[in-house]
C-alpha cells in the first residue's frame, strides 16, 4: 500500500525529472553560439512582424521586400531585376568589414566601438590619395586602398596606445574618436576640395572600384571589385584568429586595435572608391560602423558567422525604400537590428538565471 510519504517521494522524483529536462534543454541551446544567434533573428523578426501588426501594416509587405533584395523578384508585379541582388551585396560590403573590425578587437580582449571613425579615416585618406596621386594604372588603386586601410589602421591605434600606456578605457576612447574623425574630416575635405559641402571632384578611372563586367552582370548596380575584398578580408580574419587561437598566442593591445582598424578602412575604400563616382563630404555618420558591432556579436566574432550576419544586416538597408513604398516604416528595420542585440545579449541573463535555480534546487535537496 503506497503511503502518503512514498506518493510525496515520488512527486518530488517526477519534479526533479522535470527540471533536469528543463535545464538540459536550455544548456542545449546557450551551449551553441550559432543557435543562440539563430534564435535571436527569429525573435527579432517574429517581434518586428507583431508590430507592424498592431500598427495596421501587412506584415507580408515586409518580407516581399526581402525577398525582392535577395532575388530581384517583385512578387506584386511579377517582374523580376537582378540589379536589387547587387546593390544588396554592395550595402553588405561594408558592414561586414566594418563587423570584422568589431569582431578582431573582441577576439583580442578589446571592445573597438570605434570603426565608424576608422571607416571616416579610411574614407578621407581614400578620397585624398584618389584625387592628388599619379594616374598611374593598378598603382593608383593599390596606393588609394593602402591609404585607407594604413590610416584607419592609425586611427584605431590611438586608442589602443591610450589603452596600453595610460589604461585609457578603449570604449570610450574609441567613441570620442568617431566624433573626432567626422569633424576631421569635414574639416580637411572641405579644405582641400573647395567650398562644396557635400561632394569633392570625381574620382579618377585608375583609382575605381567599380567593374563594368559586375556591374553588366547585375544589371548596372553598383556592385564593384570592393566585394573581393571583403571575400579576402574574411579569409584573412579567419586564418589569424584561427591561428593565433590555435597558438595560445595574445596579440599586443595597440597591435590588435591597428589590425581591427585595417578592416575598417578597407570598408571606406570600398564604399569612397567602389560605390561613388565623386568623393563625398560627409554631414552625419553613416552608421556602417555602428551596425557592425551589431553584426560581430550576431556573428559570434567569426569569419563566416559576421559574413552571414552582415549580409543579413545588408539586406534590411537595402529594404528600406522598397519598404517605403509598400508603406511599411522604414524605422523597423532599425528595431530589428536592436533587438537582435538584445536578445543576443539575453543569452548571459539566462545561464545566470539558471546557475541560480540550480543552487536553490540543490540546496532544497540538501
Amino acid at each position: 500500500m503506497i503511503t502518503t510519504e512514498n506518493k510525496q517521494e515520488n512527486q518530488d522524483l517526477d519534479n526533479a525529472h522535470e527540471t533536469a529536462v528543463s535545464f538540459r534543454v536550455i544548456d542545449m541551446f546557450t551551449a551553441s553560439s550559432w543557435v543562440v544567434s539563430v534564435i535571436a533573428v527569429i525573435l527579432a523578426f517574429l517581434t518586428a512582424t507583431l508590430i507592424l501588426h498592431f500598427i495596421g501594416k501587412n506584415p507580408s509587405e515586409m518580407y516581399q521586400s526581402f525577398l525582392q533584395v535577395i532575388s530581384g523578384l517583385d512578387s506584386r508585379r511579377g517582374t523580376w531585376n537582378i540589379r536589387y541582388t547587387g546593390e544588396w551585396l554592395a550595402a553588405s560590403t561594408p558592414l561586414i568589414l566594418c563587423a570584422l573590425s568589431m569582431g578582431f578587437a573582441l577576439r583580442s580582449g578589446l571592445f573597438n566601438f570605434g570603426a565608424e571613425g576608422q571607416y571616416i579615416a579610411g574614407l578621407t585618406a581614400a578620397q585624398i590619395t584618389a584625387v592628388f596621386f599619379p594616374p598611374v594604372p593598378v598603382l593608383h588603386l593599390f596606393a588609394a586602398v593602402c591609404a585607407a586601410m594604413l590610416t584607419g589602421a592609425v586611427w584605431a591605434g590611438i586608442a589602443g596606445f591610450l589603452k596600453a600606456r595610460f589604461k585609457v578605457s578603449e570604449i570610450i576612447a574609441t567613441i570620442m574618436l568617431n566624433y573626432i574623425a567626422l569633424y576631421l574630416h569635414r574639416i580637411i575635405t572641405m579644405r582641400i576640395f573647395g567650398g562644396n559641402t557635400s561632394r569633392t571632384v570625381n574620382i579618377p578611372v585608375t583609382a575605381s572600384l567599380s567593374s563594368a563586367i559586375l556591374s553588366f552582370l547585375t544589371n548596372n548596380s553598383r556592385l564593384n571589385y570592393g566585394l573581393f575584398f571583403t571575400i579576402a578580408a574574411v579569409v584573412i580574419y579567419r586564418i589569424i584568429t584561427t591561428q593565433y587561437a590555435a597558438a595560445g598566442v595574445r596579440i599586443k593591445i595597440t597591435a590588435a586595435m591597428m589590425i581591427a582598424g585595417s578592416f575598417a578602412g578597407l570598408a571606406g575604400a570600398c564604399v569612397s572608391l567602389g560605390l561613388f563616382s565623386n568623393g563625398r563630404i560627409l554631414s552625419a555618420f553613416d552608421n556602417y560602423g555602428f551596425d557592425g558591432i551589431a553584426a560581430a556579436l550576431g556573428g559570434n566574432c567569426t569569419g563566416a558567422g559576421i559574413a552571414v550576419i552582415g549580409l543579413l544586416f545588408g539586406m534590411l538597408k537595402s529594404a528600406q525604400p522598397l519598404m517605403q513604398a509598400r508603406q511599411i516604416p522604414s524605422e523597423i528595420i532599425s528595431i530589428i537590428t536592436a533587438l537582435t542585440v538584445v536578445f543576443l545579449s539575453l543569452k548571459p541573463l539566462i545561464q545566470f538565471t539558471e546557475r541560480r535555480i540550480k543552487r536553490l534546487r540543490w540546496k532544497e535537496v540538501i
